[in-house]
């Protein structure tokens, strides 16, 4: 497995794989790896000839007052983790190589960046889609790999493609969970021992809604009703937003039918954690 730094670098490899006829699974990530990134990894491996797997703390999706300087990194760590799995070349770039000191070109969305995370974290989704679509150009991939943890993340990636003509197959994978319930993220680290108990609401809360569904209910307001109140018996969760949306637009119904999201983002403490529920056309909820 190569460790590569440069964009002239990736495409050398890339180039050469193509020639041989080779496809490419591309993992975006921005590192301090853990068993939900190796899912997409070992998801890729599998379908793929060749993985990259890209490992960039992308500046443009921070807003001012976020984590951008503390979010956790180590490479050795998540070279190995990579290696392990199987991926072939791993994308590390400092922030100059993305993005050179005249840059000026970006990549909106509206309506789908609008709710959810996009309305408390105004500039996130506008970073997301310009990193992506660097990473889609730079990579040439012909399958990408993003979890269902980040729903709206996901939705808006395979939006965007869709709208911008690219030939690249987006693959979602499910959530991966510690033995207790929490999801995945490398932020779980940002957590004192009393915080991390506390934290097990988000997916609590999400195990009652699913049981809510599968009861019967079907009023999405009665639903995060119930789900709001619940996490407010945690005193160290502080509720960012509870919503039930469609799960192609990320508009706000009122009927609980699929395609369906209903997802959440709480601060535990300083921390900001989110979780979800998708209700598919297939009538499965997970």
């Amino acid at each position: 497995m190569k460790v590569v730094s440069t964009i002239k670098e990736v495409r050398e490899n890339v180039k050469e794989w193509k020639k041989q006829g080779l496809t490419v699974g591309l993992v975006p990530t921005m590192g301090y790896l853990h068993e939900g990134h190796g899912s997409l990894i070992k998801t890729a491996r599998e379908n793929n000839d060749k993985v990259v797997v890209s490992i960039f703390v992308n500046p443009m999706q921070f807003g001012p007052t976020e984590d951008l300087e503390s979010y956790p990194r180590d490479l050795e760590k998540d070279s190995k983790f990579c290696e392990s799995l199987g991926a072939d070349l791993i994308f590390h770039p400092e922030p100059e190589e993305m993005y050179h000191e005249d840059f000026s070109t970006y990549v909106d969305m509206s309506v789908l960046t609008e709710e959810l995370c996009g309305l408390s974290r105004p500039v996130h989704f506008r970073g997301v889609c310009t990193v992506v679509n660097k990473l889609f150009n730079i990579v040439q991939p012909d399958n990408a790999y993003f979890g269902e943890k980040d729903a709206q993340q996901l939705a808006i990636i395979r939006h965007m493609v869709q709208d911008l003509n690219m030939d690249i197959n987006i693959v979602g994978c499910p959530i991966i969970r510690e033995e207790d319930g929490l999801a995945k993220s490398s932020r779980n680290t940002y957590l004192s021992a009393e915080e991390r108990k506390a934290a097990l609401i988000l997916s609590q809360t999400i195990k009652m809604a699913k049981e809510l569904v599968a009861e019967g209910e079907k009023d999405a307001e009665v639903l995060v009703a119930k789900m709001k109140k619940n996490i407010e018996k945690e005193p160290l969760a502080k509720i960012d937003y509870v919503k039930a949306v469609n799960g192609l637009t990320m508009q706000q119904q009122k009927e609980i039918k699929a395609p369906m999201l209903v997802a959440m983002a709480v601060y535990i403490g300083k921390t900001r954690l989110i979780d979800n529920m998708i209700i598919s056309e297939d009538g499965q909820c997970r």
